[in-house]
């Protein structure tokens, strides 16, 4: 009899076919757990199989008394309450790093497209003004790459894609993260505030959660200037969005490219309203390679947990 994994978050069904091939889903397609399984269905869950950024806190937890693990699809796992896991002995795991380098890329997808104005020129060639020669302010020349000062908040493994990226365009790359690394020739800076002081464009790679809630603000977008730019693939809570739209509104900083919101999928009308931002919808890992790499994770926790054996990708901290 297979083992029984209850998917907790709403996943396609294309994304769980590898796990249904290997154990018994109890898919609650996003809906609360009790209204699609009955009581006795739900006591005998073990296991759990979660999107990193679902809220799954103590009370949630309690639901399911023989709980033994929450594996989250995907590298974060802000949502979950790592302390109330830990006081239930529920262990939690990830796939670190398995997105990394394409998040890497929507990362420069995002900055080069913010940057160099590629949907107002996309505009502008659609519109016939370009053949007609109408003059646009907005089609004025943009500083390049080379040379250009990137701050990387966030030094794991996808900020240093990103900083891998940025270097091969010739920028000059800095960085501020929770620990120094000795990464030559990427300049260390000792706070956020120095960093945004620095750079011209600020790339979010920092995982979420209480200490960086909010971290990018009013302040720190004065920082940047008005030539600067932020660009988010991390989580939309890691960016004050109301300081953000009036940073963007009144010239603070020149623009943004966003891949994540506050609150998902929901962008405020306040910023898809302005021109000076790039949007995505939270694609930052949806490639191939990735979900491929992120099953794997998932697929080897999963069944070392009913082996009995600790998870091989667990969250290292609690």
């Amino acid at each position: 009899m297979a083992d029984k994994v209850l998917i907790y978050s709403r996943f396609p069904k294309s994304m769980m076919a590898r796990f249904a091939e290997r154990f018994e889903l109890l898919d609650t397609g996003g809906k609360p757990a009790r209204e699609v399984f009955s009581v006795d269905e739900l006591g005998g869950i073990r296991a759990m199989l979660t999107a990193g950024g679902s809220p799954l806190g103590a009370e949630a937890m309690d639901l399911f008394p023989k709980l033994g693990t929450i594996v989250c699809y995907g590298t974060g796992y802000d949502g979950v309450d790592l302390k109330a896991a830990a006081s239930r002995n529920i262990a939690v795991g990830h796939s670190p790093g398995a997105n990394a380098a394409s998040v890497a890329d929507i990362a420069m997808t995002l900055m080069l497209a913010t940057t160099r104005r590629i949907l107002v020129a996309d505009q502008y060639v659609r519109s016939g003004d370009w053949a007609a020669s109408k003059q646009s302010p907005m089609m004025r020349p943009q500083a390049g790459m080379p040379g250009r000062r990137i701050g990387v908040y966030g030094m794991g493994e996808i900020g240093r894609k990103i900083a891998a990226r940025c270097a091969a365009f010739e920028a000059d790359v800095g960085y501020f993260s929770r620990t120094r690394y000795d990464i030559p020739p990427y300049q260390y800076f000792q706070s956020l505030e120095a960093l945004a002081d620095w750079c011209s464009v600020l790339m979010i790679a920092v995982r979420a959660g209480a200490d960086t809630q909010h971290a990018v603000n009013a302040d720190i977008l004065k920082r940047l200037g008005a030539d600067g730019y932020v660009v988010n693939i991390s989580r939309g809570s890691v960016i004050d969005e109301k300081a953000l739209v009036a940073a963007l509104t009144d010239k603070t900083i020149a623009g943004a490219g966003l891949d994540v919101f506050e609150k998902e999928p929901h962008a405020p009308d306040a910023l898809t309203a302005l021109p000076n931002v790039v949007f995505a919808p939270h694609i930052g890992g949806h490639t191939l390679e990735s979900h491929v790499a992120m099953q794997n994770c998932v697929l080897a926790n999963l069944t070392a947990f009913f082996a009995g054996k600790p998870l091989p990708y667990a969250v290292k901290s609690a």
